[in-house]
Order: structure tokens, then sequence, then C-alpha cells
């Protein structure tokens, strides 16, 4: 069984940072992509960052320059490192990684539990 746990999060004032983690433990043979999505209220949940497993990174335009997206391959852990956040990065955040449960080019999409970032003005 395979399971993503997310830690991290909070209030936080504008300006501020803060740090999102996301750890897949259990039985897998390989994670490929993780990334982070954010769901804002009443939003639909848009993509935020994805790293790949040889750390390519894309980011959202919004939050170029201000957010980065790192992992660590030896602890199947991806990072969100939130900088100059403002009220409009408040949000839902999940982590999503692409993970084959067995020697296989197929991966299936698991998902984090969610964590709320708040960002007062």
């Amino acid at each position: 069984q395979v399971q993503l746990v997310q830690s991290g999060g909070g209030l936080v004032q504008a300006g501020g940072s803060l740090r999102l983690s996301c750890t897949a433990s259990g039985s897998f043979f390989r994670v490929d992509s993780m990334s982070w999505y954010r769901q804002g209220p009443g939003q639909q949940r848009e993509l935020v960052a994805v790293i790949s497993s040889g750390g390519s990174t894309n980011h959202a335009d919004s939050v170029k320059g201000r957010f980065t997206i790192s992992r660590d391959n030896a602890v199947n852990t991806v990072y969100l490192q939130m900088d100059s956040l403002k009220p409009e990065d408040t949000a839902d955040y999940y982590c999503k990684a692409d993970i084959a449960t067995k020697n296989s080019p197929f991966t299936y999409a698991y998902w984090g539990q969610g964590t709320q970032v708040t960002v007062s003005s």
C-alpha cells in the first residue's frame, strides 16, 4: 500500500515563507514525477510545480521566482519552498506522485492528504 504524507503549511503573513514536505511510503518500485497542486476557495485545483525523477522542474507562472520545488530521491520526498507569499496563495495544497508499484513503465497517481496554507494581508 502506497501513501503520501504531507507536512508543513499553516498561517503566515504576506511576504513570509513556508515549506511543505511530502513523503511517499509503502511498497513500490519507482517514483517518477512529483508535483504540487493547490485549490483556492471556490476555485479549481491547479498545478503549482512539477519535478521529474531526474530533477527537471517547471513552475506555474503565478509562482515563478517565489516558489521552488525540489526532491530528495533517497527518502522519496518532495518539497515546496514558498517565499514572498501573497494572500492569493491561500489555498489547500496537495502533493501528487506518479508511482510504479512494480517493475513496469506504468505508473499510478497518488495524492497526499492536503494541507492548508493561509496568507494574511
